[in-house]
């Protein structure tokens, strides 16, 4: 346990299911799939440990000894998690009495008994509340922690988790890609995302920066792919997002990525421009 946390607390605000875009996420990539000690952290889970209990869930589907540990900066926070933890095990809640989850205090240093390092850090809705400048520390921190060919994942979504991005971050600190993930039913336009985007990005929404135009090209070929609405959201975003790569646009993934909503895109195609706005 870290007597002295790196960080600021979060608001706390989470909700059920409010991460389930990321937690499918985490729970496909490479760094938890094929890591010889399958450990999430949860940084920043918030006031409650849900988050952590949904994580823990759906990892554990993909593999049996998945593991989930929950940080946080406030004493009172973990001890509430701790709480829900208790209730849990004596099966009062819909989650498995075994659920592999657990709860200290710590911050951006991510401290674990023994030496251990984490696969895969989740850090989500963290560094909304800093400064630009001061991203790339705490990526570098983070980052420092992890596993031979771990994954940071850090970004932001909506209250209610039906709009989100985050950026992968590999073990140099270094960013790799950006995705932004969307509720595509009843969604009006793709851009929607800029209000969530990370704070590596967030500010970068302005016209001469890269991110800045990805979202005015996603919305364009958004609004050229009307007509297929009439077979679906899901449709009308591949329809999008297959115009984007024909353009030139080096899209990852695939269709099955697409059709939950996701796009991704290597950092390169949005990275802040080097002098800034």
């Amino acid at each position: 346990m870290a007597s002295s946390p790196l960080g600021r607390p979060t608001r706390g605000t989470t909700g059920t299911n409010r991460l389930r875009r990321n937690d499918r996420w985490i729970a496909a990539s490479e760094a938890f799939r094929r890591a010889s000690d399958p450990l999430v952290i949860d940084l920043g889970y918030g006031a409650s440990g849900v988050t952590a209990f949904e994580l823990a869930a759906r990892l554990r589907q993909v593999r049996a000894d998945a593991e989930v540990r929950g940080l946080e900066i406030d004493p009172a926070r973990v001890a509430l998690a701790t709480a829900q933890l208790e209730e849990v095990r004596a099966g009062s809640t819909p989650f498995d009495r075994d659920l592999p989850v657990s709860f200290a205090r710590g911050g951006f240093e991510v401290p674990l008994p023994q030496g251990r390092r984490p696969a895969v850090i989740r850090a989500m809705n963290v560094l909304r509340q800093y400064d630009e400048t001061d991203v790339a520390d705490a990526w570098q921190r983070m980052t420092s922690r992890l596993a031979p060919g771990g994954l940071l994942v850090e970004g932001t979504c909506d209250e209610i988790g039906r709009v989100a991005s985050w950026i992968d971050v590999g073990p140099d600190g270094a960013p790799l890609r950006l995705t932004i993930s969307l509720r595509l039913a009843e969604l009006e336009r793709p851009s929607i995302v800029a209000e969530r985007l990370p704070k590596a990005l967030i500010h970068r929404n302005v016209p001469g920066e890269r991110v800045h135009a990805l979202l005015q090209d996603l919305d364009r070929e958004w609004d050229r792919a009307a007509p297929l609405s009439t077979f679906g959201a899901t449709q009308r975003f591949l329809t999008a997002v297959s115009a984007l790569r024909d353009e030139g646009l080096s899209v990852q993934g695939g269709k099955s990525r697409w059709r939950l909503g996701e796009l991704t895109v290597p950092w390169a195609a949005v990275a802040p421009a080097p002098t800034g706005r």
